[in-house]
């Protein structure tokens, strides 16, 4: 009890808080752009997963992870592309399409992997992102080392969260963004292109989860394995749900998420009597527990999960 009631332990509790947080909150905000268009994507997992595996590759072969950061976004936006084409020109269902993005994605990561490196025993370990420490701010005791000390990844995802609050409330294409979420139909009538808007929503998408998959090959891991995402995807997808489609509440859930994370892990450590398989499931049972409790008067796009055709198709 001694080693958790410090401020040492909690400094590095919230610092890894922080780490744990960044792709959920990248992927969660991708997924937030897709639904303010109407586009539900359950495929996250999938997209996060191509993108950790692109990203390792690129950025092993390459020796740039930052390289390999950028390769694995953009293999998320071509993933992603697969589900866009299908629900929006093809209007087919977005649930289906999304779990075969799941069910795509960790195969051909595996099959990408296994064919530039063989099957190896033990993981291939490539060079990774380093953290940035702003001057004077990061020798602040405590707050220093918490915000002043963190990963480029997961200042450019905060500074992502202004930015979202900004476009959605205080501009007029976010606002004509909203209206193909809320009424496609009354938006095309005012001029505004839904479906490009909805493409659009699915490049983010791909773009911010495949980024937030490669976060973890590329800065945070710096090797990859099968199961390297371990579920963040849906994790993320909870995010969204339990931070009502606001970009303040999905940095919260994100960080809610992501302190259950750490806390498991260094839980694994301080009690070894506690079968670790139990404690990794902290972070799940969360998701279930903050769902189960979601506001029912939510800001949910009225039309999410709709196909749309324009009139006369």
């Amino acid at each position: 009890m001694e080693t958790i009631l410090n401020f040492a332990f909690l400094e590095n509790l919230l610092v890894s808080m922080i780490r744990m947080a960044t792709p959920l909150l990248l992927a969660g905000l991708g997924e937030l752009y897709s639904e303010k268009a109407g586009m539900v994507n359950i495929g996250l997992d999938g997209i996060m997963t191509i993108g950790a595996g692109v990203g390792f590759i690129v950025g092993y072969l390459s020796g740039n992870p930052l390289l390999g950061l950028f390769a694995g976004s953009l293999a998320g936006v071509a993933l992603n592309l697969i589900y866009a084409f299908s629900t929006i020109s093809l209007r087919s269902g977005q649930t289906i399409n999304g779990m075969a993005l799941n069910i795509l994605a960790p195969a051909l990561s595996t099959f990408l992997s296994r064919t530039m490196f063989g099957v190896k025993t033990t993981l291939m370990k490539g060079a990774t992102i380093g953290n940035l420490s702003v001057p004077v701010l990061s020798e602040i005791p405590f707050i220093g080392p918490i915000l002043f000390k963190a990963h480029p990844v997961s200042y450019f995802a905060l500074f992502l969260v202004l930015v979202t609050l900004w476009f959605f409330r205080r501009t007029k294409p976010g606002l004509n963004y909203l209206a193909v979420g809320e009424y496609p139909r009354a938006a095309e009538s005012m001029g505004v292109n839904v479906t490009k808007t909805k493409y659009l929503s699915c490049i983010i998408c791909g773009f911010l989860a495949g980024m937030g998959g490669a976060y973890l090959t590329t800065c945070y891991i710096g090797a990859y394995a099968e199961g390297v995402v371990a579920g963040r995807g849906f994790i993320a997808l909870s995010a969204v749900i339990f931070g009502n489609w606001t970009g303040a509440g999905v940095l919260l859930a994100t960080l809610l998420f992501g302190l259950a994370d750490a806390v498991q892990l260094r839980f694994q450590v301080l009690f070894r009597d506690i079968p670790y398989q139990l404690l990794s499931m902290l972070p799940y049972l969360m998701t279930i527990f903050v769902l189960l409790m979601s506001n029912k008067q939510s800001n949910e796009p009225k039309a999410n999960g709709q196909p749309y055709a324009r009139e006369g198709k």
